[in-house]
C-alpha cells in the first residue's frame, strides 16, 4: 500500500525525536504514512484500532508498540477519547553510529530491530514499567534521555509479553494519487461500516470501475475490499466484546454484519477464537 513519507528531524542536540501528545492535540486525524525511523508509541489509556501494513487489530487497556522502518501505518488513537497521553520515540537504526548495533552488548537489541520489522505488541508489566520511563523522559535533559532509551530498548528486548503482528507493507515510493484514494477509501468504511460498505461507491471514490478498483485494491493491499472490510468490522466488535450487557448478537449487528453466523465466522477466521471465547480471556484479562 503506498504511504505518505513522514520526514522527521530530531529537534537540535538530540539523536532522537520524542514527542508527546495527548486528548487536547489534534492527532487523531487518521494518516496513512511511513517513515525510515524505528517507532515506539506509547499510549498510556483508551482503546481503538491498530492498522499496520496489511494487519488490522484492536487494543485497548493502552498499547505499546515497536514498529520497524518503512511500515505504513495509521495513527493509532483515531478511536481513544479517553484521557490519555500519546509517546512517540523516533530513532534511524544508526542514530549512534553505523557501528552501534554491532558491539557484543547490542545483540539483543539487534535482534529487537529485526523483529520489529513485522511490528511488535506488548503487554503485561513490561508495558507498564516502559511507559512510566517514557513519561519520564519528558523531564529529563539530553544526556539522561538517551540512557533512559537505552535501557527500555534493552528491557523490550528481553520482554517475554509481546506478540509478533506479522504486518508487512514496504512503501517503495511516495505516489500522491494513491496516498488520496487510500485515505478516501478507509474515511468511507470509517464512517460506514457499521451499515452497507458498497463496493461501487468505493470504487467511484477511487474513480475507477469496479473491477479495476478490486485489482487495485489487491495489489496494494493484498487482500480483497471484501476481507478490509471485515477485518475492520472484526476489530470494532472486540471493542464491543469488552461490555458484558451487549449479546454477541448484538455485537454483531453494532459491528455491521446482518447474519450471526457470518458473524461467528468472520470473527473466527480473523481472530481464531470464537465470540465468546474472545469475550472470555477479556474477563481473565480483567479479573
Amino acid at each position: 500500500m503506498k504511504a505518505a513519507l513522514e520526514k522527521i528531524e530530531p529537534v537540535f542536540g538530540s539523536s532522537f525525536t520524542l514527542r508527546s501528545f495527548d486528548e487536547s492535540d489534534d492527532c487523531n486525524h487518521p494518516n496513512w504514512h511511513f517513515h525510515p525511523e524505528y517507532e515506539i508509541v506509547y499510549i498510556s489509556k483508551g482503546k481503538g484500532k491498530r492498522h499496520i501494513g496489511d494487519h488490522i487489530s484492536y487494543f485497548e487497556s493502552g498499547d505499546l508498540i515497536f514498529l520497524g522502518p518503512n511500515l505504513p501505518h495509521f495513527g493509532f488513537t483515531e478511536e481513544v477519547f479517553e484521557a490519555h497521553t500519546e509517546i512517540v520515540v523516533q530513532m534511524k537504526e544508526d542514530f549512534l553510529g553505523s557501528e552501534f548495533l554491532k558491539k557484543p552488548e547490542m545483540q539483543a537489541i539487534k535482534q529487537l530491530f529485526q523483529r520489529s520489522r513485522q511490528g511488535l505488541s506488548f503487554s503485561g508489566p513490561v508495558k507498564d514499567r516502559v511507559g512510566e520511563q517514557l513519561k519520564a523522559m519528558l523531564k529529563q535533559d539530553s544526556f539522561d534521555r538517551l540512557l533512559t532509551l537505552l535501557h527500555i530498548l534493552q528491557e523490550m528486548a528481553e520482554a517475554k509479553d509481546y506478540e509478533m503482528l506479522n504486518a508487512s507493507g514496504f512503501a517503495l515510493e511516495v505516489n500522491t494519487q494513491d496516498q488520496d484514494r487510500i485515505e478516501a477509501i478507509y474515511h468511507y468504511v470509517q464512517h460506514n461500516f457499521k451499515d452497507e460498505v458498497n463496493l461501487d461507491e468505493a470504487a467511484r471514490l477511487a474513480n475507477m470501475t469496479v473491477p479495476a478498483f478490486c485489482r487495485y485494491f489487491k495489489k496494494l493491499t493484498r487482500k480483497t475490499f471484501s476481507q478490509f472490510v471485515n477485518e475492520f468490522r472484526i476489530a470494532h466488535a472486540c471493542r464491543l466484546l469488552g461490555d458484558d450487557s451487549m449479546t454477541i448478537a448484538a455485537v454483531s449487528f453494532e459491528s455491521g454484519f446482518n447474519n450471526l453466523s457470518h458473524f461467528n465466522r468472520q470473527f473466527k477466521h480473523i481472530t481464531n477464537l470464537s465470540p465468546r471465547a474472545y469475550r472470555k480471556n477479556i474477563r481473565k484479562v480483567v479479573s
